[in-house]
């Protein structure tokens, strides 16, 4: 018995400095030297740039400012805004209180939000997009007080309320949904009955050891001395402003306490410790975790290709690829994972620059030659 005890205490030990240690970083440098001639040709991009191989970095580098004001230069380890990218783990949530059998996604909304005027549904149909639901932000933007700060409880208040028409019928076609996502925030919380930024950090964050990472208010940011501010770039001025300065964006300030469709900010190395995660059992099993890869079948029985939280590539010769996209006031950003070939491209911009997919599409050609 004492020698089984000491075998399991070892294994626990290298369980624990296994996941602890560092991610390894072996740079390509063909690859260095191509993506470095590109970004001299794209100065003006500002963000982080992260590609890896089996877990491995190849590449891991910062351009621009994280402060234009004061010249502060980027760092890879700056936090950014992820915008829509946060959606996987509003997705993630909802899965793992699938496993923990407080939730199915065949369940009505309604059965949580009874009040809500939108009927037949599905949890199912938030996490694809499919549920026809209309956008709450122009109803909030329409009627709300901008002098208060919006919740997820707002939001639905006013969607009752003011009850705007459905765009189609749940299931008949995809529409993107921020509406979906903020719903499901608040599903999350009617399951577990826990707030959902606590079991963002309780179930994800900490347990990936994803440090810099969380759900956090304007003021929070703030204080953040590695918080890469985001900028546009007004023409008349020949500068870059802040992006929180232009009136037509205060709604990520009056919506700034929603939950669920955004406003997770993190690192591209935190980002890289989400994507290995995916690879185990660690928050779902990987049967649970497949269904987030599929694509979903419309009323038509015809498909769409956006599973739970993820875009899918229906056909590829490099296998399985899945990836999402955000666009902030400020920022784009974008991690595309090739499951089946475990390569994964993460890049991160504050200064909300249209570059971003053709550098994405540049890191495609190269690694999918390599496959």
């Amino acid at each position: 018995m004492k020698l089984l005890n000491l075998v399991s205490s070892i294994l626990l030990i290298a369980f624990v400095l296994f996941s602890c240690s560092p991610v390894k970083e072996v740079q390509d440098n063909t690859l260095v030297r191509k993506l470095d001639s590109l970004m001299n040709n794209n100065a003006d991009f500002s963000g982080v740039i992260l590609v890896a191989t089996g877990g491995t970095i190849r590449y891991h580098k910062a351009f621009g400012y994280q402060d234009y004001e004061r010249k502060l230069p980027l760092d890879t380890a700056n936090i950014f805004e992820l915008a829509s990218v946060t959606k996987q783990f509003t997705a993630m949530v909802i899965m793992m209180l699938k496993e923990a059998g407080k939730l199915d996604y065949d369940d009505s909304l309604s059965s949580y939000i009874p009040d809500l005027p939108y009927k037949g549904i599905t949890i199912r149909n938030l996490l694809t997009h499919t549920s026809g639901l209309p956008d709450y932000q122009a109803i909030m933007d329409q009627y709300w007080d901008k002098s208060k700060i919006a919740s997820n409880a707002d939001n639905i208040e006013y969607l009752i309320k003011y009850h705007p028409a459905p765009i189609f019928r749940p299931g008949e076609k995809y529409n993107y949904s921020n509406t979906g996502y903020m719903l499901l925030a608040t599903v999350a919380e009617k399951a577990s009955g826990k707030d959902f930024i606590d079991l963002s950090r309780d179930w994800i964050f900490n347990p990936l050891q994803m440090s810099s990472t969380d759900i956090r208010t304007r003021d929070e940011k703030k204080s953040l001395n590695n918080f890469a501010r985001g900028y546009i770039y007004v023409e008349d001025k020949h500068r870059y402003v802040a992006a929180d300065s232009f009136p037509e964006f205060n709604y990520t300030i009056w919506l700034g306490n929603r939950k669920g469709p955004g406003r997770i900010s993190s690192t591209s190395s935190d980002l890289l410790k989400w994507d290995r995660a995916l690879y185990t059992n660690q928050l779902v099993n990987q049967a649970t975790l497949q269904g987030a890869f599929a694509p979903m079948k419309l009323n038509s029985d015809s498909l769409s290709n956006y599973g739970f939280g993820w875009e899918i590539i229906p056909v590829s010769d490099n296998g399985k690829i899945v990836f999402h996209t955000g666009d902030n006031p400020g920022y784009k950003t974008a991690i595309m994972r090739y499951i089946d070939s475990d390569k994964t491209i993460i890049v991160l911009s504050n200064n909300a620059s249209d570059k971003i997919g053709s550098i994405v599409s540049f890191i495609q050609k190269y690694l999918e030659v390599r496959i």
